[in-house]
């Protein structure tokens, strides 16, 4: 998708979602102490790192590893909710108006993960913007969950969910096409409407 396109459509959704993002923030300030948002080092396009914006779903402590398992004690109450609906991702549309993301393309990682990725596919998955979904996204919607069952949820997620990411990743660039995104954000749609 053009940039000029992502742009338009998460401009015109940030104003129609006023209401609800007004309401967000509401209950994540009612619920505990803390900023609105939750701001963290991401890598985007060129490998140049970017604050990523997202609604805040756990208590305001720096976190000591960056995946969080279903059952999280770190995760706050409308956190929960939050993160299974996906409202927590709405910020994301702010990312996407100030350039540094499109709405699809390739999840972007903290430098630390990126780091794992074989050297062959970083240049290819980090030339273009990141994204808000992506066949990823979609695939492991529910991630969460399966980290639940690892002994040690982010020795699982580096060795067994980031490879698998990667290649999605790649194969996304590799192949996208305007048609294929306009799919991919109507699955993305439908998967979270079936939660």
């Amino acid at each position: 998708m053009s940039q000029v396109f992502d742009r338009a459509v998460s401009g015109i959704a940030l104003v129609a979602l006023a209401p609800v993002f007004g309401a967000v923030a509401l209950a994540v300030k009612v619920d505990s102490s803390g900023p609105v948002f939750f701001r963290q080092e991401r890598v985007g396009l060129d490998g140049k790192p970017f604050r990523i914006h997202k609604f805040r779903t756990m208590v305001n402590k720096k976190p000591r590893i960056n995946v969080s398992a279903a059952g999280d004690p770190r995760v706050t109450r409308v956190g929960r909710f939050l993160r299974k609906s996906k409202l927590d991702e709405l910020p994301q549309l702010i990312d996407v108006v100030s350039g540094k993301m499109a709405i699809v393309g390739p999840r972007p990682e903290v430098p630390e993960y990126v780091e794992q990725w074989p050297t062959e596919l970083r240049p290819v998955i980090l030339s273009v913007r990141p994204g808000i979904t992506d066949p990823a996204s979609i695939t492991y919607r529910n991630e969460a969950e399966e980290l639940a069952g690892a002994d040690d949820p982010e020795q699982y997620y580096v060795d067994i969910l980031l490879p698998r990411k990667v290649e999605l990743y790649a194969d996304y660039v590799r192949n996208r096409t305007f048609i294929g995104d306009l799919k991919l954000i109507g699955q993305t749609v439908i998967a979270v409407i079936r939660g």
